[in-house]
């Protein structure tokens, strides 16, 4: 596992949170690649739910981008597109899961649902 034990993250306390699945902290390698670049930008997530997740950038993405992204799980690799939903300038993006290829769906909720227990 990449955590050892996940928790959920507390949103800020201005911030009204609008998400519809438990966000956990928890570390993944990700590649972001914008939509119309070629240079995938390869991080981790500063945390993780089934309808998206956040990354630290210097320099984010705008609101709006649509990107691909590749998420290791426990050495298994899924694909999914998604848009960026948050922009935090010299700290990072919210990106929002759109579509997942193949069962990354079940895959991702697998790995959220062994990290939570274990």
């Amino acid at each position: 596992m990449d955590s050892l034990k996940a928790q959920p993250s507390t949103p800020a306390a201005f911030e009204q949170d609008r998400r519809l699945h438990d966000r956990y902290t928890v570390q993944v390698q990700i590649e972001l690649r914008a939509e119309g670049v070629d240079a995938p930008m390869r991080l981790e997530t500063t945390d993780l739910s089934l309808g998206g997740c956040y990354v630290q950038l210097l320099m984010p993405l705008s609101v709006g981008n649509r990107v691909r992204v590749t998420l290791w799980l426990d050495g298994c690799s899924i694909v999914i597109h998604g848009r960026v939903v948050t922009r935090h300038p010299q700290f990072g993006n919210g990106i929002m899961f759109l579509e997942f290829e193949g069962e990354g769906e079940q895959l991702l909720k697998r790995y959220l649902d062994a990290i939570t227990t274990s």
